[in-house]
């Protein structure tokens, strides 16, 4: 419930505290009083988007506070947990305004977003106006109020739908990457077995090429490896020296031991000889290969860099390419299975979405019969016991919350076709209208205080009297603010405030006042004559008041 409004510096209203009762709370004053001041600076406090320029002229700052007693149980302690406030039984909402259009608030005296202001918004206060075109005049909307008549539960829809627009994007994506996988199918098929018919290895590539180097040096020095084996053989060095060893060893015990010294020298450079022999002739093998192994090995360079610069890859990497060209082509052969496979698995969530959208759609339709039966017995009291209202479901698009396209229509008269609300009904049945289905909507709830903007604008006599009948009844056990023009509303509040504009200094002020009884003759005679206030409309007030208390 809503227990007070502390106004400061808005527009032309420089200090104000309202401090709201249960039951219906009525607000009336002259055009221009200042009345939907009272509502933009509620409105301000809860968050709500509107007028840009609040802060009254002068002003360093606009600032509304406005306290709400929160019942256990009540559904804005939620929002204050999910939000990280603490809970209590009270909640102080206090935003500020600056000229520059800096705004600040705080719950319960800690900083807060808008957000957070625009959701305890919702679970706090309901505003209802003529032009509401918030629920009964945007067809848009209408089906929520269905659901939120029928207490539906969208979750098992909006889940089997979120199953199946993800297996549909599962077999789009599918068919799409089997569709570029078949454009380049040749292109697949050719590179794998190329590639796998030469089978390059990681690390050949230097290993070859490093062969092909040794190789290539081995033919330019292999003769002179020749010729220098030759010189040291048989026929060269050694084959003298074994000579000369021969001759002196003949020679030397005739030559008092003065060969003795030369023939081991010798004996030891022929061993030296031999070892040199060896090497060079070691040296000789090395170097000497099969003149076409050179050709094979050139080849198998050249082929792998090749497909390296073909696949603009490094050589080393022609491994992994042909692993994942492979996988490619495995997986557009295996590809027309998956897509059967994925086909099924969006068959079957199909099905289970529209199994449930039939579920829903059954509540659907048994809910808007009996919004309809409500319907006509609360338009009765409201004098349009003629009227005729009915919800029409009709199919649309598959969505989320289902496939039925839900509207309010109503024939004003017997025989006139039905319509859209807003195109068939009058100013003042159109207030009618929205009361009922506000009335059969929510029923009474101590839990939100709903405020009705001159909804009963077009509408006078018994007809007013009938609207602020319900008003009340609506009012018993919760909390309603009015805001009227009629004196047949008025007279039907518990608590009564006028709002009323005063100049002083050419300062132009707006105040409100609680009236006492003969406060409220004099102000619901005023709405009665106008101007003028004639002792016949006090008689008129007093007849009204009577009638009520």
């Amino acid at each position: 419930m809503l227990r007070s409004l502390d106004i400061r510096d808005m527009l032309i209203i420089d200090q104000l505290l309202l401090e709201f009762q249960p039951g219906l709370n009525v607000l009336t004053g002259e055009t221009g009083a200042g009345k939907s001041i009272l509502l933009d600076s509620l409105g301000f406090v809860l968050g709500w988007r509107g007028r840009a320029e609040l802060v009254r002229a002068g002003a360093e700052k606009g600032e509304v506070v406005a306290e709400f007693d929160l019942p256990a149980g009540h559904a804005a302690h939620a929002v204050l947990e999910e939000a990280g406030f603490d809970a209590a039984d009270e909640l102080i909402l206090r935003r500020v305004n600056y000229p520059d259009g800096r705004k600040q608030a705080w719950v319960n005296d800690r900083r807060a977003s808008g957000e957070v202001l625009r959701a305890l918004s919702d679970v706090l206060v309901e505003l209802h106006g003529q032009h509401d075109d918030r629920g009964l005049l945007n067809a848009r909307e209408h089906r929520a109020l269905l659901d939120q008549f029928a207490g539906v539960d969208l979750r098992p829809v909006r889940a089997t739908w979120s199953a199946m627009s993800k297996a549909r994007k599962a077999l789009r994506e599918a068919e799409e990457a089997l569709a570029r996988m078949s454009a380049e199918e040749d292109f697949l098929r050719h590179s794998v077995e190329e590639l796998e018919a030469l089978d390059p290895q990681p690390g050949e590539e230097p290993a070859l090429d490093t062969q092909r180097r040794t190789m290539q040096a081995g033919e330019r020095i292999k003769d002179d490896i020749s010729k220098a084996l030759q010189a040291l053989g048989g026929a060269g060095a050694e084959g003298q020296m074994a000579d000369a060893i021969r001759w002196l060893d003949g020679i030397a015990d005739k030559a008092d031991g003065h060969l003795e010294a030369p023939l081991a020298a010798l004996e030891r450079a022929l061993t030296e000889l031999g070892e040199a022999h060896q090497g060079v002739e070691s040296a000789l093998d090395a170097v000497s290969f099969d003149p076409f192994e050179l050709e094979r090995v050139e080849e198998r360079l050249f082929a792998i860099r090749g497909l390296a610069r073909k696949h603009d890859v490094l050589p080393d990497e022609l491994t992994e390419l042909t692993a994942s060209y492979r996988a490619r082509l495995d997986a557009l052969d295996g590809g027309a299975a998956e897509i059967d496979g994925l086909e099924r698995a969006v068959t079957d969530a199909e099905d289970a979405y529209g199994v449930e959208a039939d579920k829903l759609r059954d509540i659907r339709v048994a809910a808007a019969l009996k919004l309809d039966a409500a319907m006509m017995t609360e338009l009765a009291p409201l004098k349009m016991e003629r009227a005729v209202f009915k919800t029409e479901i009709t199919d649309e698009a598959y969505g989320p919350e289902g496939h039925d396209n839900v509207a309010f229509t109503v024939a004003t008269n017997p025989g006139t076709p039905a319509g859209p609300l807003n195109k068939i009904a009058s100013g003042g049945e159109l207030s009618r209208f929205l009361l009922a289905l506000k009335v059969c909507l929510t029923g009474t709830t101590g839990d939100v205080t709903m405020i009705f903007d001159e909804i009963d604008r077009g509408v006078g006599g018994a007809t007013a009297d009938a609207v602020g009948r319900r008003l009340a009844s609506l009012a018993d056990g919760s909390q309603v603010l009015v805001v009227t023009h009629s004196p047949q509303v008025a007279a039907l509040g518990g608590h009564h405030w006028r709002v009323q504009k005063s100049v002083n200094d050419e300062v132009t002020l707006s105040t409100v006042v609680a009236l006492d009884i003969d406060a409220r003759v004099d102000e619901i005679a005023r709405m009665v004559s106008g101007d003028t206030v004639t002792d016949a409309a006090r008689d008129a007030a007093r007849a009204l008041l009577d009638g009520v208390h």
